[in-house]
């Protein structure tokens, strides 16, 4: 394709391409124009170049978002804000032109989307940093998303990007309005980007670099902490120091105009064998991983004794318990057993390589459920009891090692 079009902004066409080959990865939501992949796909192309013609020439102007609610653990509803394709694909060539640049002035204990860093790094440091302080400030943000100040947040983007270009997209993207389920359009006023917007973590992660990592480090540098978008753990050396550090952070999160979530942050106690004082919370959940008191047994001699370890959360592990026992899979036996493994495996798949780095043991229990389901689906589809439809899934699983994705990896 011959292309021609008046720059202003340093963004080449291949950038655009490359752009919406990352975002077709990810969901297929459709924005308020209601495109789809298949409708966008139709003229690739000439789709890509109308894109890049007005990102090129500065007179991309985003759509509204779409909103919808999807239920959270806790059984509220969380807001999510679903741009349309075309601001997708544009957003990505804004994330990936300023991440390039930025992302090295991240402090190293940021670990949430960001490239060469994964929630299991953020877990295992947790882990580490819970041997050696004894105390942990289990902190929240609340609605953090909803309540990002536009003029703190272009303050920090001019900071440390000079591109006046870049700097007119990001106030564009975060102006963007809102339109709600029942059909009416919300102005931002001044406040929030939304959740499901390409760019946003990175806003959020650069938001949060100057609202908290950078000011942790520079007036508490003995404290250690790790934070995955705005779930963030502090370790402390004592409970006092812990109370103070949670106070100075009210009032420093106060400044930039955001607040703590004073029903779900709580200081706790890593409790173990050395571990004597006496405190009313002994745990925290982090990325899905509860870190508690738990027994364990010695490698050098056997004998039992109390660790402080991360193992699947409680509210996970029922979560995940409750999809495998209420699926609709176990009613339909007109299905063949490879269909059913073909729909399961990739819920297993990700179950396995997320969870199963700390709670093998939990994980095989659960996963267990996946067995005791199949034999009662064998025994409805084949009309036999419990033991011969027991003795027939034994010998498909001899048969066929590889069918389920638990049975590849031993579970």
């Amino acid at each position: 394709m011959n292309i021609h079009v008046k720059k202003t902004v340093p963004i080449e066409y291949l950038e655009v391409a490359k752009a919406y080959r990352k975002v077709r990865q990810g969901g297929k939501a459709m924005g308020i124009d209601e495109e789809s992949w298949v409708e966008f796909e139709k003229q690739t192309e000439r789709n890509l170049y109308v894109v890049w013609n007005r990102l090129a020439s500065g007179s991309y102007h985003p759509q509204a978002v779409r909103e919808v609610e999807i239920p959270k653990k806790d059984g509220k509803m969380r807001k999510l804000g679903i741009p349309t394709l075309r601001d997708r694909i544009a957003q990505q060539v804004v994330k990936a032109y300023m991440e390039k640049r930025i992302d090295k002035l991240f402090h190293e204990n940021s670990y949430g989307y960001r490239p060469m860093k994964s929630a299991h790094d953020a877990i295992e440091q947790v882990r580490q940093n819970s041997y050696k302080q004894d105390w942990v400030i289990d902190m929240d943000i609340s609605k953090f998303f909803d309540e990002i100040d536009h003029g703190l947040m272009l303050k920090a983007t001019a900071h440390v990007i000079g591109d006046k270009w870049v700097q007119m997209y990001v106030e564009r993207w975060l102006r963007m309005p809102i339109l709600k389920e029942d059909g009416t359009l919300q102005a931002k006023e001044g406040k929030g980007t939304p959740q499901g917007g390409v760019i946003s973590p990175l806003l959020a992660n650069l938001y949060l670099h100057f609202s908290l990592d950078m000011w942790l480090a520079r007036h508490y540098p003995q404290v250690s902490f790790v934070r995955y978008a705005d779930d963030a753990v502090i370790h402390c050396n004592s409970k006092s120091e812990a109370e103070t550090v949670l106070e100075a952070i009210k009032e420093r999160l106060s400044e930039v105009k955001l607040r703590v979530n004073e029903t779900k942050t709580r200081i706790a106690y890593c409790k173990d064998y050395r571990r004597k004082e006496n405190h009313d919370v002994v745990k925290f959940e982090f990325l899905g991983f509860s870190y508690q008191p738990r027994a364990r047994k010695s490698q050098r001699d056997g004998k039992k004794f109390m660790a402080f370890t991360a193992e699947i959360s409680p509210s996970n592990r029922k979560r995940i318990t409750e999809l495998i026992r209420e699926n609709k899979l176990w009613k339909n036996t007109t299905l063949e057993i490879t269909a059913i493994s073909d729909l399961l495996n990739s819920k297993l798949r990700g179950w396995i390589n997320y969870y199963g780095r700390y709670s093998k043991r939990n994980l095989r229990r659960m996963l267990m459920k996946i067995d005791e389901r199949l034999i009662k689906w064998i025994g409805k589809k084949h009309k036999t009891g419990h033991r011969k439809s027991s003795e027939k899934l034994k010998r498909i699983r001899q048969d066929n090692p590889a069918l389920f994705y638990h049975w590849q990896k031993g579970y």
